[in-house]
């Protein structure tokens, strides 16, 4: 019995044997082991956190890709406009094609301003993660002021692409030119519109490149040489389209409007087509219908072989673009080209953009020996006449007060 106890207090004592008697049963108890039980807890949440936080990240990473790569479920379509006024502009020297230097404005995106317009339009779910985008895509260098029709089924790149001029999205605006416009006119009209900078018309007017036969032998360096040749009609233009791609459409509308039997009359009539358009805005600021148009034309024609003056009032006023009604006494006295009341032959250039029936009008007038016309302040439409004293006689008796 002695050497059993000694044994057990011995292997109590080495921990090897860790069995105590139960004071209330007498029988023998095993002790809890916590540690084990809380490092396994432990390792359990650990587990779950990382899991968590592995979840949430997906999610995050999931719903960016979503907005950058459009993988949304919804689809909205929206109107943008990206003012002119929220970019930056910058002048920088460019060579034009001849090699000449000169200065081009450039422009510069605001993207804060930008992502805000998308997001606001609900195309865009995270502002942060375009301009994050714009940054690394340099898109500041690359959008364009305008009005977007845009969705949100497009992914960041292609929303860049979008937001450009010219683009599909991009909404065209519809502007009419009648005929009669001066390119003062025009260029007024286009640069209201938020199309292009009247500055910048002016400059690509003088010195841009347009490659059209009507256009050989006159020199660059003066705006004017593109007078008359800025077709009147309706154009889908876009906001803030370079310069000379608004002028290019004008100019080659006139080239197809053009048509073959009508360059053999420019031919056969031993006139340039300058002057052909030259005769035919006098005929447009004049004529008051399409019947009309062929008698002036005849009296244009007539007082040339003559060797005239013109006596055209109209062209004194081109001068004068911001003036209205009649010419007032001192333009009819102005020593000037465009004065064909005291100059002999055709004004410098065209005065106006004429239509079709004008040049037509200007390419096969009527054969008449009428040498004057007046406005008859009754009816509206002009008389003719062959002799200066029937015209004075007429006039005396109107009131074109």
């Amino acid at each position: 019995m002695n050497e059993k106890k000694f044994d057990k207090e011995k292997k109590d004592a080495s921990g090897k044997m860790n069995v105590k008697m139960s004071s209330e049963t007498g029988h023998a108890q095993t002790p809890v082991n916590n540690t084990g039980k809380k490092t396994r807890f432990n390792g359990l949440m650990y587990f779950i956190f990382v899991v968590s936080v592995s979840v949430i990240f997906a999610c995050l990473a999931w719903s960016a890709a979503t907005d950058v790569l459009a993988l949304k479920s919804d689809d909205v379509e929206a109107t943008v406009v990206l003012a002119k006024d929220s970019f930056e502009y910058s002048e920088v020297k460019v060579k034009d094609d001849d090699g000449k230097e000169t200065t081009k404005k450039v422009h510069t995106a605001d993207i804060g301003y930008v992502a805000d317009k998308l997001k606001e339009a609900g195309i865009i779910k995270y502002k942060w993660l375009f301009k994050l985008y714009c940054g690394f895509s340099n898109a500041d260098e690359k959008l364009d002021p305008g009005t977007y029709e845009l969705k949100s089924g497009y992914d960041y790149r292609a929303l860049v692409m979008k937001m450009q001029t010219g683009s599909g999205a991009m909404v065209a605006l519809k502007i009419t030119f009648p005929e009669g416009y001066t390119m003062h006119d025009i260029f007024k009209k286009l640069d209201a519109e938020g199309v292009c900078d009247y500055d910048e018309l002016m400059d690509a007017a003088a010195n841009a490149t347009f490659n059209y036969s009507f256009l050989e032998g006159i020199e660059k360096g003066d705006a004017s040489r593109l007078e008359g040749f800025l077709f009147p009609d309706t154009y889908e233009f876009y906001e803030g389209m370079p310069a000379s791609s608004a002028i290019n459409k004008l100019l080659e509308t006139f080239h197809y409007k053009m048509t073959a039997e009508m360059l053999e009359w420019q031919q056969e009539s031993g006139y340039s087509m300058r002057q052909i358009i030259t005769i035919a805005s006098m005929i447009e600021k004049e004529a008051s219908d399409n019947a009309d148009r062929y008698k002036v034309a005849s009296v244009i024609y007539n007082r040339i072989k003559k060797d005239w003056p013109l006596q055209v009032d109209a062209t004194s006023l081109y001068e004068y673009p911001d003036h209205e009604g009649a010419p007032t006494k001192d333009m009819l006295q102005k020593d000037s080209p465009y004065n064909t009341r005291i100059n002999k032959g055709l004004p410098p250039t065209p005065i106006c953009s004429p239509g079709i029936a004008s040049i037509k009008a200007a390419l096969k007038p009527d054969k008449t020996n009428y040498m004057y016309y007046a406005l008859n302040s009754s009816t509206g439409s002009h008389e003719y006449f062959t002799s200066s004293s029937a015209f004075e006689a007429f006039v005396a008796k109107q009131d074109y007060d």
